[in-house]
């Protein structure tokens, strides 16, 4: 800690983070044995961190999460897709085809922002706020790759007609963002993707990546 950094904060967030990696909860001494200190700090951090909703007890003692960090949560999705915006539009404009960045909420895949070519003829209409199972898709695919740590060379995955016929798509996930699990594509209305697309679009997911680090 410094002196700019205020220690209860940093002790709460410390709670907060704690919380998130358990399915079962914590007990009071559970989390006082994990942050190294006493079990009445640990009281009045919760009490206050259950004010705000952030926290929740159940009968039996454990500590959970809280609901309004899904409230909170709801608020960061127009900031990825600020962050996302001009990676995506380069991506489009360079292959010609509807790019996206997805995120995963709960079981789905969803689309955050999607950014469409301004030169072509013709392309997937695919809006923002679309969502489907994560195991179709490329958006889907790759995200769960990366999950299992299956995503091998080249770092991309393909898919065609899995989620409307005559359209395939190419995906990356992005990598290295604690918390946040997703992947940026490109959809288009091919038999197959161009082998070119792959790679530009691992380069536009890192590219999102970094934005957003």
């Amino acid at each position: 800690m410094t002196a700019e950094t205020s220690q209860t904060l940093d002790r709460g967030l410390r709670v907060l983070k704690l919380l998130a990696d358990t399915d079962h909860g914590l007990t009071v001494t559970e989390l006082s044995n994990r942050l190294g200190v006493n079990r009445t700090v640990v009281y009045r951090l919760l009490a206050t961190l259950e004010q705000h909703a952030l926290v929740r007890r159940d009968l039996g003692g454990r500590a959970r999460v809280g609901l309004g960090v899904l409230r909170l949560g709801r608020q960061v999705h127009p900031l990825v897709r600020e962050a996302a915006l001009p990676a995506l539009r380069s991506l489009a404009e360079d292959i010609g085809a509807t790019a996206h960045l997805t995120l995963v909420d709960g079981s789905d895949a969803l689309a955050v922002a999607v950014v469409e070519p301004t030169w072509t003829d013709y392309h997937v209409a695919y809006r923002a706020g679309f969502r489907h199972p994560l195991d179709r898709g490329a958006a889907g695919r790759a995200i769960l790759a990366a999950r299992a740590g299956a995503l091998m060379d080249p770092g991309y995955t393909l898919t065609h007609g899995e989620l409307e016929a005559g359209a395939s798509g190419a995906a990356a996930p992005l990598v290295g963002i604690t918390g946040l699990e997703g992947s940026v594509g490109v959809v288009m209305l091919a038999d197959a993707v161009p082998e070119r697309v792959g790679p530009r679009v691992v380069d536009a997911a890192r590219e999102v990546a970094d934005a957003l680090r």
